[in-house]
């Protein structure tokens, strides 16, 4: 449960860092759009596979490095759909601002979800 808080929290405190910043000095009007939207774009799917990658990794640590890769093959198609999606149906979305949006808080989320996974995993010398 404190991994997942880590997972929701700190994303958040990088989009306060980030956003409001950017939305004052660059004088960007959509800077709260294109932010949240990739915020959450990104945060939904790595919360979840944080969730579900901690329980399957309790039951059987050598599924390890498949769920890695797994995980994150899904969510990188998942968020990139969406993405797509956006981009060529909402007008606000094809500005080239929200792709730098979603880079940053994909490779962030991302980054942070494989620490959190790697440095939970139980050692295998631990195992009966």
């Amino acid at each position: 449960m404190r991994r997942l808080a880590v997972m929701l929290a700190a994303p958040l405190a990088l989009w306060v860092l980030l956003a409001v910043p950017v939305k004052h000095l660059a004088d960007d009007e959509n800077a709260w759009a294109h932010s949240g939207v990739a915020l959450l774009l990104c945060l939904v799917p790595a919360a979840l596979t944080l969730f579900f990658g901690e329980r399957l990794l309790r039951r059987d640590p050598q599924q390890g490095p498949i769920l890695l890769l797994g995980a994150t093959g899904v969510r990188l198609f998942g968020v990139l759909a969406v993405a797509m999606v956006l981009v060529f149906s909402v007008p606000l979305f094809a500005q080239g601002r929200f792709l730098i949006w979603l880079l940053v808080f994909y490779f962030f989320t991302l980054a942070l979800e494989l620490t959190l996974l790697l440095r939970g995993r139980p050692s295998p010398d631990n195992q009966p």
